[in-house]
């Protein structure tokens, strides 16, 4: 019996599977963020660069700290901030939406700030003291084909579950995520309420850009524990689609976390084990920005953006009419 589970828990389609969950899982975080964002009429193209400054950051305090849990409030914090950035220019000098998010990105990227932390702060290089792994009983984790693909990974991926729960019962049950939800669809209409459209629009951009840098922080401690230069690889762009292919929706977000997940895990998967070896790898590495391009045109027109659910004051900023 042990023979035969650990046969199939081997075959492709398990390795396939959980590789989805684990390089899903970043995906999952910075497209539970820019869903808050986006619920409140803030399109935010930065998330890139906030999953990089958290990614840097988070492996910073690991190594001073050697505090896991510690890590990833810094990382949190520090995509936070970058996210302030955004919801000053966008809410507070009505900047337009998406050349901030573009110029953050800049800023933040590869080549900006996240590049500057990792060389001055010197974790470049180095292997990270502590990383998140597998915690549950190796019994479960062998499972017949459910423990590869669900229970063989870290407490970020059970985290993530439970933050599309409460995400999901925010939006749908709480007052505060229906008053979000009415500053998305018109701010105008709930300005009349008594809502405060700046300050919900603050607050969701900050808090998607925290989720953004929890995202960042999964690949430095967890999928590839260390720092590298543009170690999220484009993830950020692949979240912001994702919300759009999620129908702005957080359990859909999920389905499509793993979707475009399998997609980045393919490659090594298809490598490891010399499946068509003769196809060049950077072909399997571009299939998940493949994806998002397609998903992008397929929704790019504002009737279809509208049928699919987006809120309806998405990018515009609110100016408050003198009364």
């Amino acid at each position: 019996m042990l023979l035969a589970a650990g046969g199939i828990n081997n075959s492709i389609v398990v390795v396939v599977l959980a590789s989805a969950v684990a390089y899903g899982t970043p995906l999952l975080y910075a497209a539970l963020g820019e869903l808050l964002a986006e619920r409140s009429g803030v399109l935010n193209l930065g998330v890139e660069g906030m999953m990089l400054v958290g990614a840097v950051m988070g492996f910073w305090a690991v190594q001073r700290t050697d505090s896991l849990l510690l890590a990833i409030v810094v990382a949190a914090v520090a995509g936070g901030a970058m996210a302030l950035i955004h919801a000053f220019l966008v809410v507070t000098l009505r900047a337009n939406q998406i050349v901030s998010g573009l110029a953050l990105t800049i800023f933040a990227g590869a080549a900006g700030l996240s590049s500057y932390l990792g060389n001055d702060l010197n974790v470049a290089g180095q292997p990270a003291k502590h990383a998140f792994g597998a915690f549950l009983p190796h019994s479960w984790q062998s499972a017949k084909v459910v423990g590869p693909i669900l229970l063989a990974h870290s407490e970020l991926v059970f985290a993530s579950w439970v933050c599309v729960g409460l995400v999901a019962v925010y939006l749908g049950r709480t007052r505060l995520g229906l008053n979000l939800r009415a500053v998305g669809e018109s701010p105008a209409a709930a300005d009349a309420m008594g809502i405060n459209v700046a300050a919900y629009r603050y607050a969701h951009t900050i808090v998607g850009g925290a989720f953004a840098g929890i995202g960042g922080a999964t690949f430095t401690l967890s999928i590839t524990p260390q720092w590298v230069d543009g170690i999220t690889g484009g993830a950020g762009w692949i979240a912001i689609a994702l919300v759009i292919f999620a129908f702005w929706r957080p359990t859909l977000c999920l389905v499509g976390a793993y979707f475009f997940g399998a997609f980045s895990g393919i490659p090594f998967t298809f490598q490891a084990r010399g499946i068509l070896s003769g196809v060049p790898p950077e072909l399997f590495q571009s299939l998940p920005y493949v994806m998002t391009i397609l998903v992008l045109v397929l929704v790019s027109s504002a009737g279809a953006k509208r049928r699919l659910g987006a809120p309806a004051s998405l990018g515009t900023p609110y100016v408050r009419e003198e009364r």
